[in-house]
């Protein structure tokens, strides 16, 4: 069954640039609550373990502001200044992801996972935690670089492996947030990609043991989207954003379930109407998001737009100028 599902992963969402995002973020942390007791670890209030500040303050911008652009220079000082931190390198194999420019991405994941292997000496529970995470870029860059086909052998390798150490992880601590808050997003991609998966385990990881509570409403949120459970997906997206209000992402993530939700009730117009406002807030900062990500808010903000005024719109051309504009 587990080699069933590694296939089916390998396939259905490594090959996602959306998933692939989704995934490295969910593995290096994606953000930090507003709930953190102790600077340098935004995942544990109880026993907090040491982040370097520069890590910590990048890890800030990008994933609670949603800031990538000026992330991107705060990376860059906490791999000069702390450089035994391996989340730190995970940060920055995934902005080389989003830049497309994979050599430096393989590169990035290399040393997230010698500084996760380092760390296991002296933390084995966010070592083995970080070296799930090295391996599982690692697999998601040969899917990059090859192609479905070709990096699905090695990527299916990777899988395997990281399971392995997330399973030592949760051996040393089962209850531990950062440990649940990625398990918790892995398992909850795996059911909501499989056929006949039940992903009520996932969610309930994600409720009782995920900390901070932001990107435990966020992947449920993502989740009952993906299920298609709209109520539930809006109710878990507004969660978040009364953490994070001023996260585009987030807008971005309520506007698709609205759009999603609409589009099961006959077009509603009310419901089309606040998917747009909410298209509108994800695009009010275009200049810290990733273009490639700008271009799909655009695109389905137009599409929003075309559906509320019934007025055929040429969405295309504009989306591929801003995607292929390149960079963060």
């Amino acid at each position: 069954m587990r080699k069933t599902k590694l296939a089916s992963i390998g396939k259905q969402m490594l090959s996602s640039k959306q998933t692939i995002r989704a995934i490295a973020s969910a593995a290096i942390g994606l953000s930090i609550g507003i709930h953190s007791a102790i600077a340098g670890d935004p995942f544990r209030t109880l026993h907090p373990q040491a982040i370097g500040p520069n890590t910590e303050t990048a890890f800030k911008t990008m994933f609670q502001q949603g800031n990538y652009k000026q992330a991107k220079t705060q990376i860059q000082q906490a791999l000069s200044s702390e450089p035994n931190e391996p989340l730190a390198y995970a940060m920055a194999a995934s902005l080389s992801y989003i830049e497309q420019d994979l050599n430096s991405m393989n590169s990035w994941a290399q040393k997230t996972r010698e500084a996760a292997e380092n760390l296991t000496k002296t933390n084995p529970l966010r070592g083995n935690i970080y070296t799930a995470a090295g391996h599982f870029l690692e697999g998601a860059h040969a899917i990059a670089k090859e192609g479905t086909a070709k990096g699905a052998p090695q990527a299916l390798n990777k899988l395997r492996t990281v399971f392995q150490y997330l399973d030592a992880a949760e051996k040393i601590d089962p209850n531990d947030p950062e440990l649940n808050l990625l398990k918790g997003y892995m398992d909850l991609m795996l059911a909501t990609n499989l056929p006949f998966s039940n992903p009520s385990e996932a969610i309930k990881r994600l409720e009782e043991k995920a900390f901070p509570r932001y990107l435990a409403y966020r992947g449920m949120a993502v989740g009952y989207r993906d299920l298609k459970k709209y109520d539930r997906a809006l109710e878990f997206a507004n969660k978040a954003l009364v953490q994070t209000p001023t996260n585009p992402e987030i807008h971005y993530l309520k506007a698709q379930i609205l759009f999603a939700q609409a589009k099961d009730r006959a077009n509603n117009k009310i419901l089309l109407e606040e998917a747009r406002k909410n298209f509108d807030a994800a695009l009010a900062k275009p200049d810290q998001l990733p273009r490639s990500l700008v271009a799909e808010i655009f695109f389905q903000q137009c599409r929003t737009r075309s559906r509320l005024d019934s007025k055929p719109r040429d969405c295309d051309p504009m989306r591929d100028k801003i995607r292929d504009a390149g960079g963060i």
